[in-house]
Order: C-alpha cells, then structure tokens, then sequence
C-alpha cells in the first residue's frame, strides 16, 4: 500500500493529498529514509512524519483497503 493512501486509511492524516505534500516536502521518512507518496509501505515498517508540533514515530501493524474509524489505531503503533 502507498504511504499516503495507508496515512488516510489509518487516519494518522485526514486527507490523502495532505499526505502527498508532505511526503514532497520531506516530512515523511519510513526506516529513516525519506520517502515519496507513492513508496509501497509494508508491515513492519517504522514510519516517522514531522509535524510543525514534532514528530510522530510509529510502526504499521497491518494493512487494509478500508477500516472502520473506531479500528484505525489498530493498524500502527505509536513508539516512543
């Protein structure tokens, strides 16, 4: 799955083109490689987008099309 269609899904970002401007801004790196949007993420992956408030470091747990909102922070978890 492409790294901006898994940031909506997991709803990490509310919209999916928010997450394609930040991948082209560099604020997105996955295993400490700065990624593009369409870089296909898999689980196991640790993931860190910057934020203007910080960082949010994670690693994606699973992957799905579709999830329900109340299942979203199923599919990653929050690290240190």
């Amino acid at each position: 799955m492409r790294i901006d269609k898994f940031l909506k899904v997991s709803r990490i970002l509310k919209r999916r083109t928010v997450a394609q401007e930040a991948a082209e801004a560099g604020k997105i790196s996955v295993n400490g490689r700065e990624v593009k949007p369409a870089y296909r993420v898999k689980v196991g992956d640790v993931v860190e987008l910057a934020f203007s408030a910080g960082v949010l470091k994670f690693r994606v747990l699973e992957l799905r099309e579709t999830v329900k909102k109340d299942d979203a922070a199923k599919l990653y978890e929050v690290i240190g």
